[in-house]
């Protein structure tokens, strides 16, 4: 029996009629923090929507186990109960739901029971906190008037209600200033106290990797992951960039 939360395995990936993933093959244990990196145009986003189930991406070969289970004929809800977890680069703003509801909802849907109120509004508070949200936002419509910053503060903070067994950060640090990366990256840091929960975290920018404990890094050129090393992989992109991998030296 695996020990792995994730296996994807010569996993390839249209979209329409174009290849962009090229038999990938990645391991995540439990509690494990991978980050994907790679130059613009790599394929990382595709593999990410393609973990989640997003329908516009076709598996043309290959498999993804998630738990024990393949799950790619799986539905992006049912993935979501299992505990699969992505968070995006534009969150859409969803008007007549609050942050509050949304989250509780998703809350019941993955523990298929009620929850108190009282319960939930206590767990959200002590989240906000992390994030350094104010309590009213939990009561506007979601991520209606959200600046960038606070919808990817309000992702972090689903994040953390949720606890998923898998989180998949795409460019969760896309477009923030230095002071919302570092408290994006105090989320994140938060998440990973749970030793169960694991990380994928798709990212073009080392800074919000700092504080964060790293176990594996990957990086991805044409589709194809041509390199995995661990946390010094991260200082060596951000002093050099990817030329070598590029050029596949």
């Amino acid at each position: 029996m695996s020990n792995n939360l994730l296996e994807v395995k010569d996993l390839s990936v249209n979209v329409e009629e174009q290849q962009i993933l090229r038999g990938i093959n990645l391991n995540i244990g439990k509690g494990e923090t991978h980050v994907l990196m790679g130059p613009n145009g790599a394929g990382k986003s595709t593999l990410g929507y393609t973990i989640m189930g997003n329908p516009k991406y076709s598996v043309t070969g290959g498999e993804i186990i998630f738990n024990g289970k393949n799950i790619v004929d799986e539905e992006v809800n049912v993935r979501a109960k299992d505990g699969i977890f992505l968070s995006f680069q534009n969150p859409i703003e969803i008007p007549g739901i609050s942050l509050s509801n949304f989250i509780r909802s998703a809350l019941e849907q993955r523990n298929g029971k009620r929850i108190r109120l009282w319960e939930f509004k206590k767990e959200l508070k002590k989240a906000m906190e992390v994030l350094d949200m104010d309590e009213s936002y939990a009561e506007r419509d979601l991520n209606v008037g959200f600046s960038g910053g606070e919808k990817k503060k309000a992702e972090i903070l689903q994040l953390l209600m949720l606890k998923p067994s898998l989180a998949i950060l795409d460019e969760t640090d896309s477009g923030l200033d230095v002071d919302a990366v570092r408290t994006v990256s105090k989320g994140v840091c938060e998440y990973q106290k749970d030793k169960e929960g694991s990380l994928l975290i798709i990212t073009h920018n080392t800074k919000i990797l700092e504080s964060l404990h790293v176990d594996y890094t990957h990086v991805l050129v044409d589709g194809k992951i041509v390199t995995t090393g661990g946390a010094e992989l991260v200082e060596e992109i951000n002093n050099n960039g990817f030329d070598r991998f590029v050029k596949g030296e």
